[in-house]
């Protein structure tokens, strides 16, 4: 009997010492696979090993061990909240760089990148592989399920999302999250000029429809393209520069939003203006932003 309760003591204490440290792994590589795709907006010079080789550390550490295998002669960095402020100059490029980048949330305006970032290889192919590890994950346990018989009286019910237009699927390989997966729905408001250049000009894959990509509401998704678009069709030259103002920093926060969205996403993100000015003003403030002039009517 003494021998039965040693046993089933063991067992459960080898169950208890076998679960924390699987808890602890997963928390583990999904801090990991979050300094990765954060890592992977920004342009580094080595390829992004540096980030990979630190990437299972916090973001700080991250940060300021690979901080110098950046690329900076693509990147501006602006306190635009004044609380990175260095007292010694010496020390400026360096303490202001990683205070702004450590930050939990980087802040519109405060890094700055000329030209379109590509993702570093060593950063992609380490996102691929853990893509890959989750497919598989998720295959096998969809395998080891025991399947349902469906009632053989029971008629298949709408989804509620029968109305949709067709369009291409996705295919697997290419989804970075089960939220990265577009979602129509009917474009927002009732702004007929705006909406017809959203469905015109890029074109839309689904003329009539936004689409959602990670909790976020883009105008369009580019037919035959991994591009998704924001839409702009007020007349921004016939503004007062006040209102030019407000219209840039409310532009911006929507935009970095939806670029980080995007860029999480495996997609590219564009912006279309209809006039010149508009197109100036933003990219006067955010060099990196890939926007072209649709020249579409109001």
């Amino acid at each position: 009997m003494r021998l039965r309760a040693c046993a089933a003591l063991l067992l459960l204490l080898s169950a208890c010492a076998t679960t924390a440290p699987n808890t602890r792994d997963s928390a583990a590589q999904d801090s990991r696979v979050a300094n990765l795709q954060r890592a992977a907006t920004l342009p580094w010079v080595d390829g992004g090993r540096c980030v990979v080789r630190e990437a299972s550390n916090d973001w700080a550490v991250l940060v300021e061990r690979c901080f110098h295998a950046l690329d900076h002669d693509r990147l501006e960095f602006r306190d635009v909240t004044g609380r990175c402020s260095v007292a010694s100059a010496g020390a400026a490029v360096l303490g202001l760089g990683v205070c702004v980048l450590i930050a939990p949330e980087i802040i519109v305006g405060a890094v700055i990148v000329a030209g379109a970032v590509v993702v570093a290889a060593a950063i992609s192919e380490e996102l691929a592989a853990y893509r890959r590890a989750s497919r598989e994950s998720a295959r096998s346990e969809v395998q080891t399920q025991p399947l349902k018989k469906p009632a053989a009286d029971r008629k298949p019910e709408p989804s509620g999302l029968d109305w949709f237009p067709p369009g291409p699927t996705e295919p697997l390989e290419r989804e970075r999250r089960p939220d990265c997966k577009p979602i129509p729905v009917r474009h927002a408001g009732e702004d007929i000029p705006h909406n017809e250049c959203a469905d015109k000009f890029p074109p839309n894959r689904y003329p009539g429809m936004d689409v959602i990509v990670a909790g976020e509401r883009f105008d369009a998704l580019q037919v035959g393209a991994r591009v998704l678009w924001e839409i702009k069709t007020h007349r921004f030259d016939t503004y007062s520069d006040f209102i030019q103002n407000r219209e840039i920093e409310k532009d911006l926060k929507r935009i970095a939003r939806e670029r980080r969205a995007a860029v999480e996403c495996g997609y590219d993100f564009m912006i279309g203006v209809s006039t010149q000015a508009h197109k100036e003003a933003l990219l006067a403030v955010l060099p990196s932003l890939r926007i072209v002039v649709t020249g579409c009517k109001r």
